[in-house]
């Protein structure tokens, strides 16, 4: 009984320590307007826009407004006010139109975690929209270097270039935005890359691995959700091997950190239905890895292990095996630039499918679109972009009406996946 009293303490006081203040609305020029907050420390936050009429709403959890935030602004922002009740602040923006907006980030700063959201004026929309935020974590990096491979690669530097060919199809294409939990040979603690993905407003975690095994013939690859219990030998020891390194990151919690264990005991119904998201994700992902003929599989179903990366309380979080670089037939694959293309392409086209059949309201998927929107980039050929989409050169020429054409950097093209 005292125990448990001791935790609804410590639930109390995680409650009770954070407060909200309006801190400035800045014109960034061109149309582009950014608000900003102050807290005490990184926030659970549920933003989402509105019709009729238009506004946004930043639903910050555990918080209370310093003082009753109501300031009037110019066009298109009408008013930002506050709501407060049962602990969760709403910051309500009304617009005079529908915008184009971010998703609000959490920046430390000197004068505490700056909230900050923009808003982008837009006459052409018919609803205020946003991007999907897909939060890419290659693992390792720096002083990790991962597995070392039979033929000397190494596990950070594979994880990284499969990583950056995401990115890149993310960030071209159409109402994707892709951020990187590291850009290059960076040490990143395994605390700091949830906490990441949560200042970063992504929506969703794809975290990139190609470990190894002690016995050669293991090869393939997986797709991971979190689960205290492991579903195989090969998840309980790459669990053990991550648990031998987050002993000391898990002391090393800032006291302005979102603590992710201690939310779950708050809010075990969004904890669940992010381990569910979690799992349709990888299903989504599995199934294109499965179409691809140079990828062997290690499990045929999505595997549970305890990779604390996936622990994120709201965050649908999965976790790439791209291969075993202890196999040299995985290791070959993942060396060059196609093989590592094809799980790029397979972790896409499971991302675009799990949101077509789960969609965010306010995003440009909502509406199930036939096609993507993709803008050209130098050096772009149509031959690598129907790999990169999985489809054929001939149905974008189709599409398009490309037939003895040219395609330019900066032309949007229609693809249908």
């Amino acid at each position: 009984m005292m125990r448990k009293f001791l935790s609804l303490l410590l639930l109390s006081c995680f409650i009770e320590s954070n407060e909200v203040v309006f801190n400035e609305v800045n014109d960034l020029g061109n149309g582009t307007i950014e608000i900003s907050f102050l807290l005490n420390s990184v926030s659970l936050i549920k933003s989402y826009s509105s019709e009729n009429p238009s506004r946004i709403v930043m639903d910050v959890y555990d918080t209370k407004p310093k003082s009753v935030i109501d300031e009037s602004y110019n066009y298109p922002v009408k008013k930002i006010r506050s709501i407060s009740k049962e602990n969760i602040t709403s910051i309500v923006i009304d617009l005079y139109e529908y915008v184009y907006w971010v998703k609000p980030t959490q920046v430390k700063t000197d004068k505490g975690v700056l909230l900050s959201l923009q808003i982008s004026k837009n006459k052409k929309l018919k609803s205020s929209i946003r991007e999907i935020v897909v939060a890419i974590d290659p693992g390792h990096g720096g002083k990790y270097p991962g597995t070392v491979g039979s033929n000397n690669i190494v596990e950070k530097d594979i994880t990284l270039l499969i990583a950056k060919e995401l990115e890149r199809t993310l960030r071209d294409t159409e109402g994707y935005s892709p951020v990187m939990i590291r850009q290059g040979d960076e040490t990143v603690s395994l605390n700091n890359r949830y906490q990441r993905v949560r200042r970063y407003g992504s929506d969703i975690l794809i975290s990139i691995h190609a470990d190894g095994f002690r016995l050669q013939s293991v090869k393939g690859a997986s797709v991971f959700v979190w689960s205290e219990e492991a579903s195989s030998t090969v998840a309980n020891n790459l669990s053990e091997k991550q648990r031998k390194r987050i002993q000391a990151d898990i002391k090393n919690i800032m006291p302005d950190d979102f603590n992710e264990d201690k939310a779950r005991r708050l809010y075990p119904k969004i904890y669940s239905q992010k381990i569910n998201e979690s799992k349709i994700l990888g299903e989504k992902i599995l199934d294109q890895l499965k179409k691809d003929p140079f990828t062997k599989m290690h499990k045929k179903n999505v595997e549970f292990a305890d990779f604390r990366v996936l622990k994120s309380i709201d965050i649908p979080s999965v976790l790439v095996e791209s291969g075993f670089l202890t196999n040299p037939e995985d290791a070959e694959r993942l060396k060059g630039k196609p093989g590592r293309r094809m799980i790029a392409r397979s972790i896409f086209l499971g991302i675009h499918n799990y949101f077509l059949e789960n969609p965010i309201e306010g995003t440009f998927i909502e509406n199930k679109p036939l096609y993507v929107n993709y803008e050209i980039q130098k050096g772009d050929v149509l031959s690598e972009i129907a790999i990169r989409f999985g489809v054929t050169v001939e149905s974008i020429n189709n599409l398009n009406n490309l037939e003895d054409k040219s395609i330019f950097p900066g032309q949007i093209i229609r693809i249908n996946i």
